[in-house]
């Protein structure tokens, strides 16, 4: 079959390909990727009672377009752990009651999450999580892989009032010393040889007293 004879054929075929401008859109559309991210640090510490910042900061691609209903959450223990906070809906963990933060608002792509009046049981793993929907790659859910490590440090208080009072017995058991060096610094018991010494000066005395009455 010659070619005159296949291109009444072929012409139908070749008006349903698309423009080569088309295709180059298409393919470019196929490679393009939804980039994203969120850094956290790895270990943080803090005392018990006292109150930490976990830090977060989260990226995404920047011809995502419009960006709308973004979701925070954090998640406890590890990755697929339970939820401890989530500003939509709102959720707090029963744990958590009146001791979460969070120092975001919307538009931005860093905040922290302030844990207050710690205790033991805080220890473990935090997550940030962050949902969105984007005008180019429609909704789209990440969150930290490593997460951060949460360590309760314990302190030893130690009691004012023993180390005043221990102080201060020191201080007067020091005072008496000094007062007793000082006493006896100013009298000290007579030798021997002075008590004869003074004995016989008075004998002395007493026979010149005598001869002089008698003269």
């Amino acid at each position: 079959m010659g070619l005159p004879l296949l291109l009444p054929l072929l012409l139908p075929l070749l008006l349903l390909l698309p423009p080569a401008s088309l295709q180059g859109d298409h393919w470019a559309q196929l490679k393009a990727r939804f980039d994203y991210g969120m850094n956290q640090p790895t270990q943080l510490s803090a005392p018990e009672g006292g109150s930490i910042r976990i830090p977060f900061f989260f990226y995404y691609s920047q011809d995502s377009g419009s960006v709308s209903n973004v979701i925070i959450s954090w998640r406890w223990k590890h990755f697929h752990g339970d939820f401890i906070y989530k500003t939509t809906p709102r959720l707090i963990h029963n744990n958590f009651k009146n001791r979460l933060l969070l120092n975001w608002e919307e538009g931005m792509k860093n905040g922290s999450l302030q844990i207050s009046n710690l205790r033991r049981e805080d220890e473990g793993l935090y997550f940030c999580q962050v949902e969105m929907i984007t005008e180019k790659y429609g909704e789209q859910e990440w969150q930290s892989i490593q997460g951060t490590e949460l360590t309760i440090t314990h302190t030893q208080t130690t009691t004012l009032g023993s180390t005043t009072t221990a102080a201060t017995t020191t201080a007067t058991t020091a005072g008496l010393g000094t007062s007793e060096n000082q006493r006896h610094s100013g009298s000290w018991p007579l030798s021997t040889e002075a008590t004869v010494g003074i004995a016989g000066a008075v004998l002395v005395i007493a026979i010149a007293g005598l001869i002089l009455c008698l003269w």
